[in-house]
């Protein structure tokens, strides 16, 4: 090397340190840049779908599952019967969905995977789309819990599936307790649990999030429609109803309370119910790691049985109850330091003017003294506790808007203008931007998106996606052409 930088090398030439240092930078990136594309073609090829049903490459759904890697998607044909179809999986990031109509998996009389449930799911990122489960039972000397499913993975999505005669619908807690999420939408479940009080239409465990929306849980077999240990629950424009002859306990248990939301639900308990509370909270303590902040918003109660409790509090932290309709004999809360704003009770206060209170059509009729005279919920733990919809039966959603001069109280505005009311949420994959938290968007505050956690949340991580591949590819190419111009 010379004094002024340059070399000589072995075919004789004299070169720049800087040429040497470029021309290396140069096949070193094109080298990367060759090893990302060819990982990013894997990635994209990668995923499969299998197909499942009369004629298809596989005829029942449980051999198709089998079979899956991660990240595949599973179609099962709902012409194709599938009975005493059970099994186990813990592959990550599948979806499982029924196609040309909702496929239908029973199995009564068949004992479920590993005695636990009909599709029994030690994995994250599940998806089950537009199927109907039902049959899920053990002995009770297995426990007398058998589920439609059964959870013990970390995050999953339940969209537009039908869950009944099951002894519990869905049982699920998380492979790390506070993490995870189980969001539920557009589904229905009806007439699950063994009889016994310890089963349920639904049974959320100590997940970080559990959301339930947009969906339809009645006549529990003295269960719970809901029951949720998560740390933080949404449960938002749902219908949870025993209905006449029903034989639910509490219509919504959140027993160790933790940060709810319950927004925009018609919720109604049975003279024949088991337990006298409409929504319980904290009834089993406040663990650690758990805050006790109860938002009950702009929902319509309804209590044929005539006595006992609308909202059973039983923590120390003062529930927010606003622009609430209370119809039916009973105590509005349990707690005499609930902050209370602008609820409706009747009949002390009147008649709301219900449609139709027989078929639980409690939208409003004009002349309601519940239409404007709601005030504004504002924000709680800094979500907005504005109701952003209206339930739709069954299981769909409208947009809700204010049409007064003021917000309506109850579940329902009266002349509400509305938008599109969606179709059972199997088509409803908006890229996360329509539905809303109480007036915010799906997208879970844990990193997810509103068709599922995306993210996982356990030690096992996913190779990045197709986009973020392309991102640095393309910033490696910028970075060559920058240094090719210096």
């Amino acid at each position: 090397m010379d004094g002024f930088g340059m070399i000589a090398t072995a075919d004789g030439a004299v070169r720049s340190q800087g040429s040497l240092r470029m021309k290396r930078l140069t096949i070193a990136s094109a080298s990367l840049l060759s090893t990302l594309t060819a990982l990013l073609c894997a990635g994209s090829a990668h995923a499969a779908t299998l197909q499942v049903g009369p004629g298809k490459t596989y005829t029942k759904p449980c051999a198709a599952i089998a079979a899956a890697a991660a990240g595949d998607i599973i179609e099962i044909d709902a012409s194709g019967t599938y009975t005493g179809d059970t099994c186990a999986w813990s592959t990550d990031n599948l979806t499982v969905r029924g196609v040309n109509g909702r496929a239908k998996i029973d199995i009564t009389g068949t004992t479920p995977a590993q005695q636990k449930g009909l599709f029994t799911i030690s994995a994250s990122n599940a998806t089950i789309e537009n199927l109907e489960l039902s049959g899920a039972a053990i002995s009770v000397a297995a426990g007398n819990n058998g589920a439609g499913i059964r959870h013990q993975g970390l995050n999953l999505t339940v969209r537009g599936c039908y869950f009944h005669d099951n002894q519990n619908g869905i049982l699920g807690a998380p492979s790390t307790a506070g993490m995870g999420q189980v969001l539920i939408e557009y589904s229905e479940f009806a007439k699950n649990g063994a009889g016994d009080g310890y089963s349920h239409n639904m049974y959320i465990g100590n997940y970080a999030k559990f959301i339930l929306q947009h969906s339809y849980s009645h006549r529990g077999n003295v269960g719970h429609l809901v029951k949720t240990r998560a740390y933080a629950s949404h449960i938002l424009y749902n219908r949870i109803t025993d209905e006449p002859g029903g034989t639910a306990s509490y219509e919504v248990d959140i027993p160790n309370a933790g940060t709810a939301y319950v927004i925009g639900n018609i919720i109604e308990q049975a003279a024949t119910t088991q337990n006298p509370s409409l929504l319980a909270y904290g009834e089993e303590g406040v663990p650690a790691g758990y805050d006790n902040r109860l938002f009950v918003v702009n929902n319509t109660f309804i209590n044929t049985k005539g006595s006992g409790t609308f909202v059973n509090n039983t923590t120390t932290m003062a529930g927010v109850l606003t622009n609430n309709i209370f119809y039916g004999g009973g105590t509005v809360s349990s707690q005499s330091s609930a902050v209370q704003a602008t609820n409706f009770v009747a009949p002390s206060m009147g008649d709301p003017k219900f449609v139709n209170l027989g078929s639980f059509d409690v939208h409003l009729s004009t002349g309601s003294p519940c239409a404007d005279k709601g005030s504004d919920p504002g924000q709680g733990s800094g979500m907005s506790l504005v109701p952003g919809f209206e339930y739709v039966h069954p299981v769909s959603r409208t947009v809700r808007t204010t049409a007064g001069s003021a917000i309506d109280i109850g579940a329902y505005e009266l002349g509400n203008l509305g938008g599109v009311t969606k179709d059972g949420g199997i088509s409803d994959t908006d890229g996360g931007t329509s539905d809303t938290d109480g007036g915010q968007t799906d997208t879970p505050q844990d990193g997810g998106t509103a068709e599922g956690c995306s993210c996982d949340l356990s030690s096992h991580k996913r190779s990045p996606g197709p986009l973020a591949w392309m991102t640095l590819i393309g910033a490696l190419l910028v970075l060559s052409l920058r240094r090719r111009r210096a």
